[in-house]
């Protein structure tokens, strides 16, 4: 006789962290195999997550630092870029595979039980490859031009972990909408290449007109991130704003997490 697995309906209200930790290994499992998907059959293999920060490293820095001549005190350009391009990177990198995880792992989903935060979780943890190469470009560039990080690099691991929480905040939203809104599987690139100018990656904040700076940081979770990673690694003063953007990603990541709880249960019949 076979083994059922019987789903509470009420358990949709609850997050189960307790059952999400027992298939951990599963968020690995799956992690690893998008790695090796990835860089299977490319010429350049693993080279590409080089290619792709400095290529729009070098684009930053011709048009907004030679170009445009954005001013940023006493960090090189090149430095303050890069630290903006980092946090961004992985953000938007969360936001895309997360918003089409369901979908893209259909065939999975409709086959075999498991909690299914665990395929938001692995792509949380398979991002984490391309920014560890992003952050070790970033400490050659930083030894390039003979900066060491400041003081506050000791809270560095705590943005990091802003940074995924940011991501999966917006990305749980998209995954459980894409399920029944599929334009938004278009409307995300473009948003994305929208913000990517709506953000303090290429420049800095005191830009921002400051009677317009409390609502940039509430509209833009990935604001206060960018801000405390350049923060981090080179001093200087955190805008108080930046806090907005904190507690603003605190809420959405909350009610995303209940509310793809929610649709859980459903999501095999609707795909």
């Amino acid at each position: 006789m076979r083994p059922h697995i019987v789903i509470d309906s009420k358990a949709r209200l609850r997050l189960n962290l307790g059952e999400l930790y027992q298939y951990r290994e599963l968020v690995y499992i799956l992690a690893a195999r998008d790695v090796r998907v990835r860089y299977t059959q490319t010429v350049l293999g693993f080279a590409w997550s080089v290619f792709q920060p400095l290529a729009t490293l070098a684009i930053f820095t011709f048009l907004f630092g030679r170009v445009i001549k954005i001013q940023t005190g006493d960090i090189p350009y090149p430095l303050f870029a890069m630290a903006g391009i980092t946090a961004w990177t992985y953000f938007t990198a969360l936001i895309k595979d997360t918003g089409n995880v369901i979908i893209n792992s259909q065939a999975l989903v409709q086959k075999v039980y498991f909690p299914r935060l665990v395929l938001p979780l692995s792509k949380a943890v398979y991002g984490l490859v391309d920014f560890g190469v992003s952050m070790a470009l970033l400490f050659v560039v930083m030894l390039a031009y003979g900066r060491w990080p400041s003081a506050n690099v000791v809270f560095f691991p705590a943005f990091v972990f802003f940074n995924i929480l940011s991501g999966l905040a917006v990305g749980l939203w998209i995954s459980a909408l894409t399920l029944r809104l599929r334009d938004l599987q278009h409307i995300v690139p473009v948003a994305i290449q929208l913000g990517l100018y709506l953000t303090p990656v290429a420049y800095p904040t005191n830009l921002v007109p400051v009677q317009y700076q409390n609502i940039y940081y509430l509209l833009n979770p990935a604001a206060g991130v960018i801000e405390g990673y350049r923060w981090c690694l080179f001093g200087g003063t955190l805008s108080p704003y930046a806090f907005i953007s904190f507690g603003i990603m605190a809420v959405m990541l909350i009610l995303g997490l209940f509310y793809f709880k929610k649709v859980e249960t459903e999501i095999a019949d609707i795909i």
